[in-house]
């Protein structure tokens, strides 16, 4: 068991797929013990997302490590009183249902804290708990397209593109994690039971600050602009001869008077601010552009570093893991698996003084923890956990 700053937080997580899974990962990667729920026959639907190996997916041991695997059908009558006492041992209940499932599986708050009055509950659903869209159903796309991001991504005069990863279930994620060590530090001032109420889509439009008070101040919304800043010129990506790209934003007047001199174009200087940069966007883009271009990859990284230009290449997961600071901060780690084979995933976000984060426990299979978790935490006895296996409830 961990000895992170999470130690003794227990989290019975009662979601599936991503963004409350992954606030409950987050707890566990740093000392909580997390217990998962799921569909005895089915299990998390994301154990099945391709890649496979052996028929699980590739991605499932990042997805479910740090935790524990309990399985329960919560169609049956029998499971909520199953998962209510569960949840009377457990400290958060993070789960991901709409509303109104939570309401016909009798598991919602006010259920759960008869089993345990100072719970936290922390409820990522699509829309939120309140409003007339509460029971609609959702994922990130959908969140990502109503926060407006959609919108106001992807290249001027063309339709809309989604990102490359579903960001509202990564965002969400963090936001929900953030929330449940909030209501946790609230539920210990006051020893009053915590309901975080989290849609998927408001983290992302709280994380877009300049979205909506623009729209406010000139009655416009943003519209798409591809890789240019509307604020800031240069920055863009850029391709080098090689046929690499690069992220370049000189987003400082400092930053921008290093890069005139690396490129040796004095006649650029002019445009000695912000305002006379945008002005003259088309100018600069064009000749940041045909600089970037006549250099290698790695020479002109060498280049911009010695010259204190904040610039950095576009990776693959080939480049992740072969960056030679990623290896160096463990940002990539190796993690045996159950044959002992190592595996590349992610390590915790962060470094921090006093403590680290841990991948923990490798991911379980499908109900590993069932039974000993029931007579653990439910005390239920072996006779009963093979009752209940026997007509299926677990």
């Amino acid at each position: 068991m961990s000895n992170g700053p999470l130690s003794g937080v227990r989290v019975l997580d009662v979601s599936t797929i991503l963004a409350g899974p992954l606030a409950s990962s987050l707890l566990g990667e740093f000392g909580a013990e997390v217990i998962k729920i799921e569909h005895p026959v089915e299990g998390d639907p994301a154990r099945l997302y391709p890649p496979l190996e052996d028929g699980v997916s590739a991605a499932w041991r990042m997805l479910g490590r740090v935790k524990r695997s309990v399985t329960i059908d919560l169609h049956r009558p029998e499971a909520a009183g199953l998962v209510g006492r569960l949840a009377a041992a457990a400290d958060i209940v993070v789960t991901n249902f709409r509303p109104g499932t939570l309401r016909r599986y009798r598991i919602d708050f006010d259920d759960l804290r008869a089993y345990r009055p100072d719970l936290v509950m922390v409820h990522v659903s699509a829309f939120g708990r309140t409003g007339p869209y509460a029971d609609r159903p959702g994922f990130a796309r959908v969140a990502e397209a109503f926060a407006g991001l959609t919108h106001r991504t992807g290249e001027p005069g063309r339709p809309p593109v989604f990102a490359g990863y579903p960001v509202a279930d990564g965002v969400t994620g963090i936001y929900a994690a953030f929330a449940a060590l909030l209501a946790l530090r609230q539920r210990d001032l006051t020893g009053e039971a915590q309901l975080a109420d989290i849609p998927l889509y408001e983290p992302l439009l709280r994380m877009m600050e300049d979205f909506v008070v623009e729209y406010g101040a000139t009655g416009e919304s943003r519209e798409r602009q591809g890789n240019e800043n509307p604020h800031i010129s240069p920055n863009n990506l850029y391709r080098t001869r090689d046929g690499r790209w690069l992220a370049l934003p000189a987003s400082t007047e400092q930053m921008w008077r290093r890069l005139v001199k690396v490129m040796d174009a004095a006649d650029l200087a002019v445009h000695d601010s912000m305002n006379a940069r945008l002005e003259h966007r088309e100018e600069i883009e064009t000749r940041v552009a045909a600089f970037v271009a006549a250099h290698d990859l790695d020479p002109l990284m060498s280049l911009l570093v010695d010259a204190g230009v904040a610039a950095g290449p576009v990776n693959s997961a080939a480049d992740v893991c072969a960056d030679p600071h990623i290896r160096a901060r463990g940002s990539v780690v190796e993690v045996p698996d159950e044959t002992g084979r190592p595996r590349l995933m992610q390590a915790p976000a962060g470094r921090f003084s006093g403590f680290e984060g841990t991948v923990g426990r490798g991911a379980p299979a499908l109900g590993e923890h069932t039974a000993e978790v029931l007579r653990e935490l439910a005390g239920l006895t072996e006779p009963e956990i093979q009752d209940l296996r026997h007509r299926g409830v677990v």
